[in-house]
């Protein structure tokens, strides 16, 4: 018997949904799976899934690799059984971060990839991310035909078809090599060798940043950059996290920190007096960098800081956004023809590297704007346009369709987006809220040039949901 009902309900673009196989949920999203190992990651889930994706695929090479979480060998075991179990050969590349494995897909010329990274989820986490044979993560549409196969069985092969298994090395390599041949890149330019501190989190943002920007000349400064799994701060590379990075900062001299998440796909930055810049500042660095050198469109999501979209006016260029998700704004990428984009939670996307997002590619991207500004991070700050972002969660929330409709009344006045929830701009102010695919909240993001009229763009928002 399959460990879930037939027919699994593909997930929403907006987010991904609860399967309750046991005490804590299965998260089911558009790019793959996630839940807690021994829990509601399970050998049975994790082999219904492996095999789901390899039949989904198809014969040929399927390229794995995995973050430093404690799960992580154990995970890939038997993911990869599962995939040979059904004719497909496994390209194991280790311990790596996320946009490595996407590289080795290319590289490889694999039909598919599956990276074993919960991202910034607690260590008990893990999760299966999917790649398509662009290495890029599955869109809606193939995602959906993805899950309409899950928990239906099918056939396995016998031991004449059984797939091969080979370790591949290099995967790092070949990231940081993409990452130093952007052609925004000019080196020879530069006022000197910056110093930089690394905060890999224990985990594969260690491996690629510091060689990258070593190659580039920089005196690099690691802290936590041993990827043995042994997280010491929370996950997620927000200002209440990166306390220990702007201290080496500051002990160092340096010109700026560079933080990850476990999987190293998106950056923070912390500046020359051991502050957080905030993740969006990430992002509008390397646009500026990138649009300083070439013309094109940029693609961000609806709830990125309007410092990008203000930085794509200036240079005259289209401006594109889509709904939130790497695979939605790869896709709008795409279509345009981007020169760059991202999302604002640190996460660049520079095409001339690949078509995701990247730490690395990110770092090397804002030492070219420390580099712009003469050696001075926090005056190539100070030129980005200026916000005030605020974020907030509604707790409770379970009858979103009739808030929505409240919502939409108390901004009347406001230009509506409905591509991904609710979004409402008016002049340079604007205030994203969509629900959570997971849990009865809300999330709110607000954003003006002052923070009063942020504050009071967040409260006139609450006030739908306490009417």
């Amino acid at each position: 018997m399959p460990h879930r009902p037939r027919g699994p309900v593909p997930p929403s673009r907006r987010g991904s949904r609860k399967v309750s196989v046991s005490a804590s949920p299965l998260m089911v999203s558009v790019s793959g799976i996630r839940g807690v190992v021994g829990d509601s990651l399970t050998v049975p889930v994790l082999v219904d899934y492996a095999a789901a994706f390899g039949r989904f695929v198809g014969p040929g090479r399927v390229v794995v690799g995995r973050d430093a979480r404690p799960s992580g060998e154990w995970v890939l075991a038997v993911v990869a059984s599962a995939l040979r179990a059904v004719g497909v050969d496994v390209v194991d590349v280790g311990l790596v971060p996320t946009p490595a494995v996407q590289v080795a897909v290319l590289d490889h010329h694999a039909v598919g990839g599956i990276v074993l990274s919960a991202s910034h989820n607690p260590a008990a986490w893990n999760a299966l991310k999917l790649l398509d044979a662009r290495g890029e993560f599955l869109d809606a549409e193939a995602s959906a035909r993805f899950h309409a196969g899950v928990g239906h069985g099918g056939p396995w092969v016998g031991h004449e078809r059984l797939g091969g298994l080979v370790a591949a090395g290099g995967a790092v390599d070949a990231q940081v090599a993409r990452a130093l041949a952007h052609p925004a890149l000019e080196r020879a330019a530069w006022p000197r060798a910056p110093i930089v501190v690394v905060d890999g989190c224990r985990s594969v943002g260690g491996l690629a940043t510091p060689q990258a920007l070593r190659a580039l000349g920089a005196m690099v400064i690691e802290l936590d950059c041993a990827p043995d799994g042994c997280f010491t701060r929370g996950l997620e590379p927000v200002p209440e996290n990166l306390g220990a990075l702007g201290r080496l900062v500051l002990e160092h001299g340096a010109d700026f920190g560079v933080a990850h998440d476990p999987d190293a796909d998106r950056a923070a930055l912390v500046g020359p007096d051991g502050v957080p810049l905030g993740e969006e500042a990430t992002l509008a660095l390397a646009v500026r960098v990138v649009l300083a050198r070439k013309q094109g469109p940029v693609v961000t999501n609806l709830s990125t800081s309007r410092m990008v979209e203000d930085l794509a006016a200036a240079a005259g260029v289209p401006f594109l956004r889509t709904a939130v998700g790497e695979a939605h704004v790869v896709s709008g990428m795409r279509r345009v023809g981007a020169v760059i984009g991202g999302e604002g939670n640190g996460g660049v996307i520079a095409p001339e590297a690949h078509l995701g997002r990247d730490g690395t590619v990110a770092a090397v991207l804002v030492a070219q704007a420390w580099a712009d500004a003469g050696g001075d991070l926090a005056a190539a700050v100070r030129v980005l346009p200026r916000y005030v972002m605020m974020k907030a969660r509604l707790e409770g929330v379970r009858d979103w369709p009739a808030r929505a409709q409240d919502l939409v009344a108390q901004f009347a006045d406001y230009a509506l987006d409905t591509t991904d929830g609710l979004r409402f701009s008016q002049d340079r102010a604007w205030l994203h809220a969509r629900p959570s695919g997971t849990e009865p909240i809300v999330r709110l993001i607000a954003e003006a040039p002052d923070a009063t009229t942020t504050r009071a763009l967040l409260e006139r928002a609450r006030r739908a949901f306490t009417a």
